[in-house]
């Protein structure tokens, strides 16, 4: 009699289906424009473009401002 081995079959995992740019978009814009608003608080929210008046922010981002090398005394 003749022996038959099981043939392995190889199945290649379905990739999942590419994020469209129009979705990813928006995204990008967001965490940029939160980006922005966070370097502008902790590098130049002191002096003549504060916006809130005070020493509470200054303050808050104290450390983060010279751990970044921005200069604030």
């Amino acid at each position: 009699m003749a022996q038959h081995t099981a043939q392995p079959t190889v199945t290649t995992p379905e990739l999942p289906d590419r994020l469209p740019i129009g979705a990813l978009a928006p995204w990008a814009v967001f965490f940029g424009v939160l980006m922005l608003i966070l370097l502008y608080f902790v590098g130049a929210e002191q002096g003549a473009t504060a916006v809130v008046s005070g020493e509470e922010v200054h303050e808050w981002v104290h450390d983060a401002r010279h751990l970044l090398g921005f200069p604030c005394h």
